[in-house]
């Protein structure tokens, strides 16, 4: 019998997906693995025939891999809100969503990050100029990982 394991980078993925949507629990169920997930106050539970484990939902915690990048005065460190792959056109054909010197707002889409097969639009959360791009397209992104340097 072939035994499932849920990697930390996918738990991670999913918890933030469930962190920024409506669900109050989620249930993902397979031959060998049960996974449920439950707002805080509930718990999450992962059942692999034959051991049980439980674990809290809770903010996933910053990678030890992540790249420090120190901070200047009127720049801004755009970091990865969540797990997943990071894309910078919404597909092979399109142009990028922000390239180097481009003036970004508030609600400006910088990029999609894929997590658990679902697109998600990342939007900037400060206005001004995009100065670095710091991960390449199609690259494994972390929780709280520095995307965009932007000046604002």
């Amino acid at each position: 019998m072939e035994e499932i394991i849920l990697d930390l980078s996918e738990l991670k993925g999913i918890i933030t997906l469930m962190q920024k949507s409506d669900l109050t629990d989620l249930e993902i169920e397979t031959q060998d693995l049960k996974l449920r997930l439950g707002r805080p106050g509930q718990t999450a539970v992962i059942n692999s025939q034959p051991v049980e484990q439980v674990m809290p939902v809770t903010q996933p915690p910053p990678s030890i891999s992540q790249s420090k990048v120190p901070e200047e005065e009127g720049i801004y460190i755009f970091k990865s809100p969540m797990v997943g792959t990071f894309y910078r056109k919404p597909s092979p054909d399109d142009p990028t969503f922000v390239s180097i010197g481009d003036t970004v707002n508030k609600s400006s889409v910088l990029c999609i990050i894929e997590a658990m097969k679902v697109m998600n639009e990342i939007q900037s959360d400060q206005n001004g100029e995009v100065i670095e791009i710091f991960v390449e397209d199609s690259v494994s992104v972390e929780y709280g990982q520095p995307l965009f340097k932007i000046r604002t």
